[in-house]
């Protein structure tokens, strides 16, 4: 006797697969991370993320022209340093004319609607590359915090939408939402990097931004006194219910596809839009096994990004974005 139920019938060819499809990706989905440098007509590609690149901000203009036809409409705005304006106080990211600011208003200028979001952490401007201020051989907290506070208002007052601090210092959403308000940012948005584990994963992003950590100070060449625990799971949730209380309007989990359980715990648990970063070493990995002919690039890039939004993703940082977006269109 033959089953009266066959599933295969959803499935029999791609009109029927397409509209009983649950996951759909669209370029709504998508935060682009952009690599700033200081110069002029620079365009240099990232060498641990091939076809990735650091754009000056007169070439940078392009790049979001081009991000805003494909109809994507958010960035994440990261910043690559020069190493003599590097302290252990983070003096520079407060600077009104600093790259990051200037950064921001050049997105603004070109293109008035696009999303600005920006990191706000320590270490592209530590001469450690940690995430906060070193004395004593302990990285202090409050005094780090206090100082993200201050570089979000810097960020909002150069047109910000979005501050997105990554450094995982405690209590600093509620320092940055404090210092905000009492300044009359009300609109400012804050996504905060809620679950941000101690990974091995950050690697070519470390690359792009000449920020890995460095031994000093009897401080490790690790961040695993501040990033969480790769083997822990009820703690994301506690660190995200806090980042909430505290007044974070977004939260993330980083990295991606190895804490899709983590996405979807959190995703069950909070009623605010959960991102998901999917990090610099997941792009080397799938670029770097498709350059040796091991997997088809595009079919994983859209097999991962489906993943981690069937996951709970709300939102996805990926540096696939503008291709992704060419795909599925």
């Amino acid at each position: 006797m033959y089953p009266l139920r066959r599933n295969r019938r959803l499935r029999i060819n791609e009109s029927i697969r397409s509209l009983v499809r649950e996951t759909v990706i669209s370029p709504n989905d998508f935060i682009v991370p952009l690599f700033i440098v200081e110069g002029k007509n620079i365009k240099e590609e990232i060498a641990s993320m091939p076809g990735y690149y650091r754009y000056s901000l007169d070439l940078i203009k392009n790049e979001i022209r081009e991000l805003w036809s494909l109809g994507l409409k958010s960035v994440l705005l990261f910043v690559k340093v020069p190493e003599d304006l590097k302290d252990n106080s983070g003096k520079e990211a407060l600077n009104p004319d600093g790259l990051m600011q200037r950064a921001i208003k050049t997105v603004k200028e070109v293109a008035p609607e696009m999303l600005v979001m920006t990191d706000v952490a320590l270490d592209p401007y530590s001469q450690y590359g940690h995430d906060g201020i070193i004395s004593n051989g302990k990285i202090l907290n409050d005094d780090t915090t206090a100082v993200l506070a201050e570089m979000s208002l810097s960020h909002a007052r150069a047109g910000a939408d979005f501050v997105a601090p990554s450094d995982m210092m405690d209590g600093r959403i509620f320092e940055i939402r404090s210092l905000l308000e009492d300044e009359g940012f009300h609109e400012t948005g804050i996504m905060s990097y809620s679950a941000k584990y101690a990974s091995a994963f950050y690697g070519p992003f470390r690359d792009a931004l000449d920020s890995a950590p460095v031994e000093a100070q009897n401080i490790p060449r690790d961040k695993k006194t501040y990033q969480m625990d790769p083997s822990n799971r009820d703690e994301a949730i506690r660190e995200t219910l806090m980042d909430i209380d505290e007044g974070a309007d977004i939260v993330m989990v980083k990295p991606g596809l190895c804490y899709l359980d983590i996405v979807r715990d959190i995703k069950n648990t909070v009623n605010v839009p959960v991102a998901v970063y999917q990090v610099s070493g997941e792009y080397a990995m799938i670029k770097a096994a498709a350059e040796k002919g091991w997997l088809n690039e595009d079919a994983v890039i859209l097999e991962q990004l489906t993943a981690i939004k069937r996951a709970g993703g709300d939102m996805i940082a990926s540096y696939f974005a503008k291709k992704a977006v060419k795909l599925i269109s």
